[in-house]
């Protein structure tokens, strides 16, 4: 049993070790024995907190997942344009390919939320691992629509902001936050199979443009 005070920790370098072990891996390769080396722990840490791999993989992909929203929320500030609060989305959910993060894996903020991290190549494997899978798995599909239809939420938000200054014409912000989200979805997919634009642009302006399209009608 994990020392008393430890538990936040203990728990969270766990989830660390487990999102590197897959991404290094995959989620068939992952084991608990794995995962306890990743995080200089024992097995027992390991089962004590998460009872079983399949435990285990639910809640690393609902702190993949979550990752992202706190890392926008952090850096979204009220003063800001609505144009900049989706550029901030923007910049977090879909990095441009030139910001190359190097590094280890921290979903946790416990350390501060400066403190988050997880290199551009680790999150292309993670993506691809965990919605492969959850294909298959109602479990992890509740976790993904979990946390979609939570960044969907912000996105109207921002939205019905722009609206609401007259900086944007959103005739229907919930689709149109649905259609954003599934473009960052889909260009996602398309970078870790390395499918570039014919232009040879990073994909992400694509989503740039379908913003600018809404920014004054």
């Amino acid at each position: 049993m994990p020392k008393v005070g430890m538990e936040p920790k203990r728990r969270a370098e766990v989830i660390n070790a487990t999102l590197m072990c897959i991404s290094t891996h995959g989620i068939d390769g992952m084991t608990l024995d794995k995962v306890a080396e990743y995080a200089d722990c024992s097995k027992g840490v390991v089962t004590y907190y998460f009872k079983n791999k399949d435990n285990l993989i639910i809640e690393a992909f609902r702190s993949f997942l979550a990752y992202y929203g706190l890392k926008i929320q952090s850096q979204i500030q009220h003063t800001m344009t609505p144009e900049a609060m989706i550029e901030v989305t923007l910049k977090n959910i879909l990095p441009s390919f030139c910001e190359d993060m190097q590094g280890s894996v921290n979903v946790s903020d416990l350390e501060g939320i400066e403190r988050m991290h997880i290199p551009h190549e680790a999150q292309a494997k993670l993506f691809l691992h965990f919605f492969s899978k959850a294909a298959l798995d109602p479990r992890l599909q509740e976790v993904v629509s979990a946390g979609y239809r939570e960044d969907m939420a912000g996105i109207v938000k921002i939205f019905d902001y722009g609206n609401l200054l007259g900086n944007m014409k959103v005739n229907d912000p919930n689709s149109a936050a649905y259609g954003l989200l599934a473009m960052v979805v889909g260009l996602s997919f398309f970078r870790v199979a390395n499918v570039q634009p014919m232009n040879g642009q990073d994909n992400r302006y694509i989503c740039e443009d379908y913003v600018k399209k809404l920014i004054g009608g």
